[in-house]
């Protein structure tokens, strides 16, 4: 029956506005499911026009209403109905979507890690500063745990994958030091978010020792990347804790999640999404 009426939509007049392509039921819909991204990236690869209305409206209305403070911070509080750098379906992607981590230059790993959605994720700014050296600390980036990842057997420390996002980009202080450093733009990797081109931090050296304290990380044995559109990936080694670590917890400084900073999202309403790592890069048809 879906398909039936979708191809009745498609073949009729570019005007009508009824069933699954009214952008009002859609709302509805979508918000009845509390905007589980699963569903709206299975919506948005049915039919063109369905990807339209979900760039139009629906990735943004997904971050609004799943990370509402965060993206308060990121739009200064106005009304988020204009546009995003990089669009709102690839905001969507950095909030739920782990990229997983292939070799650079400077980061070196035996095999690729698929990306998949991240069964949980916490985004800060206060984290996010510790990733800005002394002259860019002005700028405002959410930044997000990293993502553990187990290379194998024989490995002494675990991947971790991390993404973030700069508010206002265009005109931070990073942007502006990295011009003003006539850093170099990646010619092989891209942003996995909007396909934009990166600049390497490594390169321009501005990555502080601070990052990889943040990160539960040795220093140096980190990497990561800024699109021309603000949008951050890395990778680092995590120190694997001792079993009495573990057991301890007290070893690690964890941020108090009623901080008005950390932004707490879920892949599906309530619970964490089942078999994540299966979900292929391929899905998110943004």
């Amino acid at each position: 029956m879906v398909n039936q009426r979708l191809k009745l939509n498609e073949s009729g007049d570019e005007s009508n506005d009824s069933g699954i392509l009214n952008e009002r039921i859609l709302l509805l819909v979508l918000q009845s499911i509390n905007w589980d991204p699963h569903v709206l990236c299975l919506m948005a690869c049915v039919s063109r026009k369905l990807c339209a209305v979900a760039k139009r409206v629906l990735w943004r209305e997904l971050c609004v209403s799943r990370a509402p403070r965060m993206i308060a911070g990121l739009v200064n509080g106005a009304p988020a109905n204009g546009r995003f750098g990089g669009g709102w379906d690839s905001l969507a992607k950095v909030l739920f979507f782990c990229c997983g981590c292939e070799p650079s230059r400077h980061f070196r790993v035996d095999r690729v890690s698929r990306g998949h959605f991240a069964k949980a994720s916490r985004f800060s700014k206060t984290s996010g500063q510790s990733f800005l050296t002394k002259k860019c600390q002005g700028d405002v980036l959410y930044i997000s745990d990293p993502c553990e990842h187990t290379v194998g057997e024989g490995n002494e420390d675990d991947l971790g994958v991390y993404r973030g996002v700069f508010k206002g980009f265009v005109k931070s202080r990073t942007r502006a030091c990295l011009i003003r450093r006539q850093v170099e733009l990646e010619q092989r990797i891209r942003c996995p978010y909007c396909g934009a081109r990166v600049w390497s931090m490594t390169n321009a050296k501005l990555i502080p020792k601070s990052a990889s304290r943040r990160l539960g990380s040795h220093d140096g044995r980190l990497e990561y990347f800024v699109c021309v559109n603000g949008h951050l990936h890395g990778t680092c080694w995590l120190v694997r804790l001792s079993s009495d670590e573990e057991d301890g917890g007290a070893h690690i400084e964890i941020e108090d999640s009623e901080d008005d900073d950390d932004v707490r999202l879920r892949s599906i309403s309530g619970r964490a999404s089942s078999s994540g790592e299966e979900i292929g890069d391929g899905l998110i048809c943004l």
